[in-house]
């Protein structure tokens, strides 16, 4: 933990900190279960944009997001999968970055039993917080505390990031065109 991620990593803009957080290492600590993977696709979004829950502006489900950066914003995504986003920018700005695939390193073990299964446990939204034991109640939860945390990692090269459109967002019109999906060149961890 002593080269986590500082607080001011996450008070800038979703998009920029999206890209950013490729290639750094999502770590969670839950009970004597130590697990970890390298962060392989992101996605970003802003309150100034349709396909963000903070476009309508602040409630109750989606306050986190209006916090200041640095902290956890997990929400239930069709009533199904817990999916978590790490939340961008000053207070008062509705920002975050959903995690969308990990490439798999410590506690392998741990995530399997989880995930129930053996197949690309992490390359999805709904399958990471399944494999590294993200729940609802992690929802504002400190990304400098010893539960969930970031960790910093060499930056991965721009001509390495594939860049595309957010997956998903039919109903947000022009803007589900943004580009704001950003994913390792070939990582073979990133959805599909």
């Amino acid at each position: 933990m002593n080269n986590i991620l500082s607080r001011e990593f996450y008070l800038r803009e979703a998009v920029e900190a999206a890209k950013d957080l490729l290639g750094k290492k999502l770590v969670t600590c839950f009970g004597d279960k130590i697990t970890s993977g390298i962060i392989v696709e992101t996605e970003a979004y802003s309150q100034w944009e349709r396909g963000c829950h903070a476009f309508r502006g602040m409630t109750k489900r989606n306050a986190t997001l209006f916090e200041e950066g640095g902290i956890a914003y997990v929400y239930l995504c069709y009533g199904v999968y817990n999916l978590f986003n790490v939340v961008t920018h000053v207070k008062g700005k509705g920002e975050g970055v959903l995690i969308r695939a990990l490439q798999p390193l410590d506690g392998l073990e741990a995530m399997k039993a989880r995930s129930q299964s053996e197949k690309k446990i992490t390359s999805g939204p709904g399958k990471l917080t399944i494999a590294m034991g993200i729940e609802l109640k992690h929802n504002e939860m400190s990304l400098q505390g010893n539960k969930i945390w970031i960790e910093e990692a060499p930056s991965i090269d721009p001509k390495n990031i594939q860049t595309s459109e957010r997956i998903g967002l039919g109903s947000a019109g022009e803007d589900a065109h943004l580009p704001w999906r950003f994913s390792i060149k070939e990582n073979k961890w990133v959805s599909r």
